[in-house]
């Protein structure tokens, strides 16, 4: 086991910036379809009733990072130093900005959720540096003390930051609540169009961006796989059960814990492969492949998510059930 974890962490995965700039402007796509269906009264209701936006900024920043730091405690025997400080980075970022159109598609809070991304990001440039500093300081300690020099303050530049928010999410979410309260016809009828054309375009990016990696992808999946379920599952269900706990309506529950589920793998990847956070010569294969599988993984539970929570599996059921039927009932 030692010796895979070893080879793990020397595997270099081809992530271009070309590659990820290009997610990004695909999300962009995507948020612009989800903007579409925003409307300011959204909001202004948000603003009156703050309780469930406080919930998910401590469901994202402080639970999910001290829940990761006792699951990577827990899976020590399976994880090497920089898989567990991958899985703590991944923690500490903001949602990912497809988690709008994921809340869309399960009929959750979606002026919650773009709220929540929205300041979840701004708020990283403080709050992800600082959770992977403290959490990954006291998780490599569980370690090795030869791990310890991977843990440092994570320098993100305030301006790209709001640069990368202000094109992915600022100026499609303007441009989409512009276009919805100014020609309501006109969006109803670009609607349905666009989220499908945006949904390609998306999906075209991820298998892109991961074709040169798909080697690398079977010969470690069964070492991730699991490991990313259970982390996943865990930041999923703690944004749902915040959310019971405190009884907020069932569509903010649904958007908690998407929030908290929906990591930015893609700002993930950016980071590690900043050679000014992590020198190109330390071995950091364990935490990409962590950050790399997250993101194509949560796209997959969050989908399964919407299709469970907006009835799709239950009206596949019928419709199989009644095909079924009717070719029995034919014979």
């Amino acid at each position: 086991m030692q010796d895979t974890l070893i080879a793990l962490d020397q595997i270099r995965l081809n992530f271009s910036p070309a590659a990820l700039h290009s997610l990004n402007i695909a999300i962009a796509i995507v948020m612009f379809g989800v903007a579409l269906e925003i409307k300011l009264d959204h909001f202004t209701a948000l603003i009156r009733n703050p309780k469930s936006p406080l919930i998910g900024v401590f469901s994202q920043f402080i639970a999910l990072p001290a829940i990761t730091f006792l699951l990577v405690i827990a899976l020590k025997d399976y994880l090497s130093p920089t898989m567990a400080l991958g899985m703590i980075l991944v923690a500490s970022a903001p949602g990912g900005n497809i988690s709008n159109f994921i809340s869309s598609l399960s009929k959750a809070n979606l002026a919650l959720s773009v709220s929540l991304t929205a300041f979840a990001t701004l708020g990283a440039i403080v709050l992800t540096p600082l959770n992977f500093a403290i959490w990954g300081k006291l998780a490599v300690n569980f370690y090795t003390n030869n791990a310890a020099t991977l843990v440092r303050p994570i320098e993100i530049d305030a301006y790209q930051m709001f640069q990368t928010v202000f094109i992915i999410l600022g100026i499609p979410l303007l441009l989409g609540v512009f276009v919805n309260s100014k020609f309501p016809a006109f969006t109803k009828k670009v609607l349905k169009p666009i989220k499908r054309i945006s949904i390609l375009i998306f999906i075209a990016v991820i298998v892109l961006a991961f074709n040169n990696n798909f080697d690398h992808f079977i010969n470690i999946i069964e070492y991730v796989f699991f490991i990313v379920l259970i982390h996943n599952a865990l930041a999923l269900g703690t944004g749902y059960f915040l959310g019971s706990i405190f009884k907020r309506p069932l569509a903010d529950r649904k958007t908690l814990s998407i929030e908290t589920g929906i990591q930015n793998s893609g700002l993930v990847l950016v980071l590690i492969f900043n050679p000014k956070i992590f020198p190109p010569e330390m071995e950091l294969g364990g935490m990409a492949i962590i950050a790399a599988w997250w993101g194509i993984w949560h796209i997959i539970s969050g989908f399964a998510l919407a299709a469970y929570w907006s009835g799709g599996f239950t009206q596949l059921g019928a419709f199989l059930f009644k095909n079924r039927f009717a070719k029995v009932k034919s014979k």
